[in-house]
């Protein structure tokens, strides 16, 4: 560290606006006329008008990097291939900030900075508990940074480095936590898309926050991104040419979310790790892992069977979104919590094809004495549900008046065994029908689907949603449908067993 004498250093610090002449004069009267340089440096840290990190970019001559737009920089909190993160200041009102800066290599690369402020623009969109959320995005070429909350805590590799692993319980809470921000995302048409451990940061507290969303898109398949590099991180893009689906599935953020707890509750990745390009592409990182219960043979069968559903291969056996997923993340925890270990239904994967004539016995007797009602003003949408409904066993009830519907439930013992609700024409008379249904005592405990629009994300936000409940997206997807309405009524039904239809 090269000298520089106290006057020299104080004129430096004052010029950039570090500190001040009220904090020179006081550092100046507590210290001997005879003060070395060192002493003084010392008591201007001892006394918190400077950092480390501020004092030795001082010392080395630096005059930039010490703010970004109203921020001050206290030091430098973490780095990546293509941005810095540091702990900064608000000069006005003193609030500490995560503040993320590309770094300069990358600033003159048109499509480097647009991927860095689209991330940005990203977490404008999002607030949500497990989400960290962003607060400014400046796209000054000479400068462009984001401000997000700043986490007091570590991100979950370096916990997983400290722990090794985890034990069930706080897996699955931590899981639950990033499923949960997925779900919030997924309602507004963002996914992820760069899900690993390092972009979990967990609070002091043990709360699990998402950061660094990659990509969004108001759809599967959406390729708005294609053209930027590194939308699609390396494993992304190994998963999806290993299923053939098209780029930017949402289902992928649903397999590495299953990844991740694997991790953390056996202590190490079920992926191959290599810094190979190559080896990562291959399919075979994918297809030659190995199960869960060979290095752990003592965890739950529930918890076992949502791994195995969400790292399904092929991606239509998969969690079809992260609110399926966390529904059953939400009823493992209870289950376990009252000494249960049963495998949910959902959550069961057969590893080989089953014989097609039994199969369809199953499918055909998988409504078999449930009663479904439907809420929908659609007579093409009403004839469409009750023939596929009623084609697998189920008896359905059809009504185009939410109020008429829920009339039916005044009774004590209910009418239907769980009630498809759809928004899209009927709006905010279905979503009070809806959280009526979810608050009567008789009723409340009965599954209940809720169809939107992909335009209807601040509709279906209104919706008070419990673990037995679902929300599913238009245009409709009838295998989807039946899957989550037998998944939700099989949970509703102590020791029902049955095969989950396909």
């Amino acid at each position: 560290m090269a000298e520089l004498s106290a006057e020299k250093l104080a004129q430096r610090a004052y010029e950039l606006g570090l500190i001040d002449e009220r904090q020179i004069e006081a550092i100046r009267s507590e210290l001997e006329a005879d003060a070395t340089p060192e002493q003084f440096r010392s008591l201007l840290m001892r006394r918190e008008y400077l950092t480390n990190f501020q004092l030795e970019r001082l010392l080395k001559g630096d005059r930039t990097g010490f703010f970004y737009g109203n921020y001050k920089m206290l030091y430098l909190a973490g780095s990546g291939t293509f941005a810095r993160v540091y702990r900064g200041v608000h000069r006005e009102t003193g609030k500490v900030f995560a503040v993320k800066v590309l770094r300069k290599r990358f600033r003159d690369d048109a499509l480097q900075m647009e991927l860095f402020l689209r991330e940005g623009e990203v977490g404008l969109l999002l607030r949500h508990p497990n989400v960290v959320p962003t607060y400014e995005v400046n796209s000054d070429p000479h400068s462009p940074f984001i401000t997000m909350d700043f986490v007091e805590g570590q991100n979950l590799r370096e916990w997983v480095k400290m722990r090794k692993k985890f034990d069930v319980a706080t897996a699955l809470q931590l899981i639950t936590d990033i499923t949960a921000g997925l779900t919030y995302a997924a309602q507004h048409g963002i996914f992820h898309r760069d899900l690993k451990l390092s972009n979990v940061l967990v609070t002091s507290r043990g709360v699990a926050r998402l950061v660094d969303f990659g990509l969004f898109g108001t759809r599967a398949g959406d390729d708005s991104s294609s053209d930027i590099p590194n939308a699609r991180t390396i494993d992304y893009v190994a998963l999806e040419r290993a299923t053939g689906v098209r780029k930017n599935d949402p289902r992928s953020d649903i397999y590495f979310t299953g990844a991740m707890f694997y991790h953390l509750l056996v202590g190490e990745s079920p992926l191959a790790e290599t810094r190979d390009r190559l080896q990562r592409l291959n399919v075979s990182r994918f297809r030659e892992m190995r199960p869960i219960t060979e290095l752990d043979s003592s965890l739950p069968n529930s918890v076992v069977a949502v791994i195995q559903r969400a790292m399904e291969l092929n991606p239509d056996r998969r969690y079809q979104s992260p609110a399926e997923m966390l529904a059953d993340l939400q009823s493992t925890a209870k289950r376990l919590a009252a000494g249960q270990d049963v495998v949910p239904e959902a959550a069961e994967v057969a590893p080989q094809p089953r014989d097609e004539s039994v199969t369809q016995h199953a499918h055909d007797q998988e409504g078999a004495n449930r009663t479904v009602m439907i809420v929908e003003s659609s007579v093409e949408m009403q004839n469409l549900l009750r023939e596929r409904l009623k084609k697998h066993g189920y008896r359905v009830l059809v009504f185009g008046d939410p109020v008429r519907a829920m009339a039916r439930f005044e009774d004590d013992q209910p009418v239907a065994d769980g009630v498809i609700f759809s928004a899209v024409d009927l709006k905010d008379s279905v979503i009070e029908a809806f959280n009526r249904f979810g608050s009567y005592a008789n009723t409340k405990h009965l599954p209940a689907i809720l169809f939107v629009d992909e335009d209807q994300a601040a509709l279906a936000a209104k919706a008070k949603l419990a673990s037995h409940h679902a929300v599913l997206k238009m245009p409709l997807k009838v295998r989807e449908l039946r899957t989550t309405l037998y998944r939700l009524l099989s949970h509703s039904k102590a020791g029902a067993e049955a095969e989950i239809p396909k």
